[in-house]
This record gives structure tokens, C-alpha cells and sequence, in this order.
């Protein structure tokens, strides 16, 4: 027996209508030769995760856009996120406390008034923990409903507190959040901390401060501490540049042993990040039982997304394998690295010889002079001297205790001059700076490069075309088209592999 002939290509791609086929009977049933009938429901990509998810932040589609730091993930990008029904996130991270103050006054007059959800993001400081307790209660305060919470490797009194502030028990006795937490995560250990409830300790401290009442700590107690988790695999930025495919069932049964564990089952939601820039790697994520899909890097190029055309350019001309890992700023002496666009800049190169320099050496002083002037003249530009000046005038307005300590210890004084070229060179990226394009840090996962190769000769190729929104709806609408085409496939239908090549076109 042949295999039933396939559909046209137009009426696979009619997602949002069921498709009857009639299919032969197999030789070894009863009247082969007759055909039968098989519907398949309508797909439609706002059910492709876990409805759940869509419910209860009030979204159309389960795609998050993700909290890329400095502002990248801008205002303007989560406005226009929220405008076609996807749940964006401020990058609050590596910004000072009145820049996030003044994104969220205006998230909050923007959207609240038009039930649009929106959140922020709250990224781990070990190095400057008196602002990341600033910005928690800044959320708290203003009634930020949903936060990102990322980098955390344990859990902090301020992630803690925002999860279980405001939390009160319904007329059927179900426990209901105010606040809605979503970590990001690469490693099982860190996970556990989010799926688990709050630790009693931390609760009583808490109750204890006078930063939680004892009801809220009660009740924090009962539930998991994040709602959402997302497993986060081969990104931008803070990354393990773990696989997907491995990631993202691990933390699926993780989920399910903690759920059996604490009595709480169907609590948590696991979403899936990293390398999705396909509609194929979004529909592969749904079908290995993400609840939601988090983009990132695609995002960054976007035209609404805070940093400048030159650097958008930049990303449109990335490949598959133009990215490499560099020492992060805002974990710089723990030997933290992120993953960076390498194609026509040197950040990598530079930010990982300073980190070499800092690891070998207990000051700037003791760094040999031919090397201490091959900083100065192919990285800083300027003196150290000169360089120090700045730096030592940034922190004295941002948090002068660094100062103090840099006073006292001569690797932390390096390792705050170091910092200067990692933090400069993002704002390089973001302000265009073209004295220094060789040195722009532009945040960037593989998914970048699979993007470009997916929208070549499409309208969304131009790095103006492509708006945060249309990248979204395509990426979903492409999934859904896939997951068709893959259901059609699994009742023995032979399909093209033109049935498999969603392309993408404007949407609405």
C-alpha cells in the first residue's frame, strides 16, 4: 500500500481550521482499499503551552520577552510586547535605582490603565545587595505584579520577600498570589530553591524585620516560591550553555518529585529559553512539554529594544557560531562569564585578558609594565590614572562603600578598574558609540544566527522590519504550522519538506 498523498501546502498551513483527510485502510484491516477519516483539531498557537500560564498573567500567547539588562529590554519593546498579547520584561539589571524607578512609573501608567501585563526583572548583585533589596521593594511597593528573577545561584531574603508579599487565601480556601515570580535557571540545585517553598529561616527573619506579616510567612510556606520556572539553555548573557533537550525534561521531573513531595501538584509552570529562534526550536520546546517559550536575543534586535542600529546591524549579520564567553561585569571577580556576539567586535577577547590579568596578578601595581601599558593603550585608551578617576567618581555616587573597600584592598581596586571596560563597553553597544565599535558588548546566544538563516529573503531580514511583534507572532504562528505538519506526518502521511519551512510574513 502507498502512503496517503499529502495535503496541499495552503490547507496544512490553515492551522486555526480542522483538517479532515481521508486515509486508505492499512492492508491488514477488515474492507482495505475503503478509505477512512481522520480529523485533526484545529491548532491554534495560544494553546501551544500550558493555558495556565496564559490565565494567570492575563496573556493571548505562552512567549515571554526576556529582561535583557541596561535597559536593552526597553520600555518600548515591552509596550509593544504587551500590545499583541505576550508577556515582556523590564531589563532592570545593571541599571541604577532611578533609572528602574522611572521605567516602572511609566510600564505602570502605560499599560496598567489598559489591563496590559507587564514585569520587571530583579537579577542577583552580590556585589551591590543593598540595591538589589532597593529594587524589590521599589516592585513592591508600586504594585509590580511580575518579576523575572535571574542569576540567582541561592536564594535571597529580597526574592523571598517579593514572592510571598501580599499573599491571601480565597473564599475556597486556595492560596493566591500577589506577586507572580519567574526564575530563570540552567542547573537542577537552583531550581530546587524556586520549586520549593520559602525556607522557614528566611521566613521568620523576615516576620522578624517586620518585611513580611505572619500570615503571608504562613502561607509562603505552603506553596512554591516561583510559579514559573524557566529552563534556560544555550543564551545570551549569564549562561551554562546547557542543551535544551537535556535541561528542560530534567527540571520537568524535578518538578514532579516536588510537587508529589510538598503536596502541591500542577503548582508550577516550566517554560523553556535559550536558542529559540525558529518556529521549529519554539514547536520543538512545546512538544518536550514547555508550559511557555522565553525569547531573548532575537529580541535584542528588534527595533524597540534599547540598544543602537549600529549594533543591530551587527546582530543581523550573525551566524550560527559568531559568539564566544566573556568575563561578566557584575560578576567579574567570581569569574562569571556571558555569551557574546564575536563577529566585528573584540569584547571577548579583551574582557577575557583582563580577567587573566586580575586572576594572576594581586594589583594593578604588580602587573608588569608591558603589559600594564598594552591595557592602556589597546583597551583602556587613557591612563590607568585616568581611568581609575572615573571609576572611583561612578561608584562614589553609586554605592561608595566600594570605595571604602578598594581603599583597603588593592585586588578589589583592580578588579573595579577592570569593571569599567565591561560595563562601558555595553553602553558602548547601546549608545553607538563608534570610536568604539570594535569594543561593543552585545549580549547574544546561538538562536541569533538560526534566526538570520530562517528570515533571509523575507521581510523581516532588514534590521528595521523587524519589530518585537511580528518576530513573536511569527515564531509562534510558524510553531503551530510545524506542529501540524508533524501530526499530519505521525498518521503516515507523506509530507514535502516545504511543509516543514514556515516563512515568515507580516501578521496580526
Amino acid at each position: 500500500m502507498h502512503p496517503p498523498s499529502s495535503p496541499d501546502l495552503e490547507t496544512l498551513a490553515r492551522v486555526r481550521e480542522p483538517l479532515v483527510l481521508d486515509l486508505p485502510l492499512a492492508p491488514t484491516q477488515a474492507g482495505s482499499g475503503r478509505a477512512r477519516r481522520v480529523e485533526l483539531p484545529a491548532v491554534y498557537p495560544e494553546w501551544l503551552g500550558d493555558r495556565g500560564f496564559t490565565q494567570a498573567h492575563g496573556v493571548r500567547f505562552p512567549y515571554v520577552v526576556g529582561s535583557m539588562a541596561n535597559g536593552i529590554a526597553s520600555v518600548e519593546l515591552i509596550c509593544a510586547a504587551a500590545e499583541v498579547g505576550v508577556l515582556g520584561f523590564f531589563g532592570a539589571g545593571g541599571l541604577g535605582y532611578e533609572k528602574v524607578e522611572a521605567a516602572v512609573a511609566r510600564l505602570s501608567s502605560t499599560l496598567d490603565p489598559r489591563g496590559l501585563s507587564w514585569g520587571a526583572n530583579l537579577i542577583h548583585s552580590p556585589n551591590e545587595p543593598e540595591l538589589e533589596a532597593k529594587v524589590a521593594d521599589l516592585y513592591i511597593r508600586a504594585g509590580v505584579r511580575r518579576v523575572s528573577a535571574s542569576a540567582f545561584m541561592a536564594l535571597t531574603p529580597n526574592v523571598v520577600r517579593y514572592a510571598c508579599a501580599g499573599l491571601s487565601v480565597d473564599a475556597n480556601g486556595a492560596i493566591v498570589r500577589h506577586n507572580y515570580l519567574m526564575a530563570k535557571v540552567s542547573r537542577p540545585e537552583v531550581a530546587r530553591h524556586f520549586m520549593a517553598p520559602a525556607p522557614e529561616a528566611t521566613l521568620r527573619a523576615l516576620v522578624a524585620a517586620g518585611q513580611l506579616s505572619a500570615r503571608e510567612a504562613e502561607l509562603g510556606a505552603q506553596i512554591p516560591l516561583a510559579a514559573d520556572v524557566t529552563a534556560e539553555a544555550d543564551s545570551g548573557g549569564h549562561t551554562d550553555n546547557r542543551p535544551l533537550t537535556a535541561l528542560l525534561p530534567t527540571l520537568l521531573r524535578l518538578r514532579d518529585r516536588l510537587e508529589a513531595e510538598h503536596g502541591y501538584p500542577g503548582a508550577i509552570r516550566v517554560g523553556a529559553a535559550g536558542g529559540l529562534g525558529t518556529p521549529a526550536a519554539v514547536a520543538a520546546a512545546f512538544a518536550l512539554g514547555a508550559a511557555y517559550v522565553l525569547t531573548g536575543s532575537v529580541n535584542q534586535a528588534a527595533v524597540e529594544s534599547g540598544i543602537s542600529d549600529v549594533s543591530r546591524e551587527l546582530l543581523a549579520g550573525a551566524g550560527l557560531a559568531d559568539v564566544a564567553m566573556a568575563a561578566a561585569a557584575d560578576m567579574f571577580e567570581q569569574g562569571v562569564k556571558l555569551q557574546v556576539l564575536s563577529r566585528g567586535t573584540m569584547f571577548a577577547v579583551r574582557a577575557n585578558r583582563l580577567y587573566r590579568a586580575y586572576h594572576e596578578h594581586e594589583s594593578v601595581e604588580a602587573i608588569p609594565e608591558a603589559e600594564r601599558q598594552g591595557l592602556e593603550r589597546q583597551i583602556f585608551k587613557a591612563p590607568i590614572d585616568t581611568i581609575w578617576r572615573e571609576t572611583a567618581a561612578f561608584w562614589q555616587q553609586r554605592d561608595p562603600a566600594q570605595l571604602a573597600r578598594a581603599e583597603a584592598d588593592p585586588k578589589h581596586r583592580m578588579a573595579l578598574l577592570f569593571r569599567w571596560y565591561l560595563g562601558q563597553s555595553s553602553r558602548w553597544a547601546i549608545h553607538g558609540e563608534p570610536s568604539r565599535r570594535v569594543d561593543f558588548q552585545i549580549w547574544c546566544g546561538p538562536a541569533m544566527g538560526a534566526f538570520n538563516e530562517w528570515v533571509r529573503g523575507s521581510f523581516l531580514e532588514p534590521p528595521a522590519a523587524r519589530g518585537v511583534g511580528q518576530i513573536a507572532l511569527n515564531l509562534l504562528e510558524g510553531a503551530a504550522v510545524l506542529t501540524r505538519a508533524q501530526q499530519v506526518r505521525s498518521i503516515g502521511v507523506d509530507l514535502p519538506a516545504a511543509a516543514f519551512d514556515f516563512r515568515p510574513r507580516p501578521l496580526r
